[in-house]
């Protein structure tokens, strides 16, 4: 088996993959934005749609997390030139090549809450 973390180096120099994999997605708020744009009816959301659904977002947080995701180009964001502009969020090919990973911890996560009841 591979050694993961290094004990005789800064972590975040290696090439671990769950280091990277946390990096892109480690973040409180990423994984849930991601699981909403992958369940979305249409695949899109609005900027206030990803607002209601992430409970206990803040608008500053939301805001950065989208520009983080966009840059890992796990997200994509389109802007209409309409009044008021409309902007538009969806999983890039990236973050949906990402959704079977995160459908498994959702499974394993339910079959961990049922275990406890």
């Amino acid at each position: 088996m591979k050694k993961i973390l290094p004990m005789d180096e800064n972590i975040y120099d290696t090439e671990c993959p769950i280091l990277y994999a946390m990096e892109l997605i480690g973040q409180k708020w990423k994984l849930p934005i991601l699981w909403y744009l992958a369940d979305a009816e249409n695949q899109t959301l609005r900027y206030r749609e990803l607002e209601r659904k992430v409970v206990g977002i803040t608008a500053t947080m939301l805001t950065k997390c989208l520009r983080e995701l966009q840059a890992d180009k796990l997200i994509t964001r389109t802007q209409y030139n309409t009044i008021p502009p409309t902007v538009e969020y969806s999983l890039a090919e990236r973050g949906r090549s990402l959704i079977p990973a995160l459908e498994s911890v959702y499974q394993w996560a339910e079959k961990q809450m049922a275990d406890t009841e």
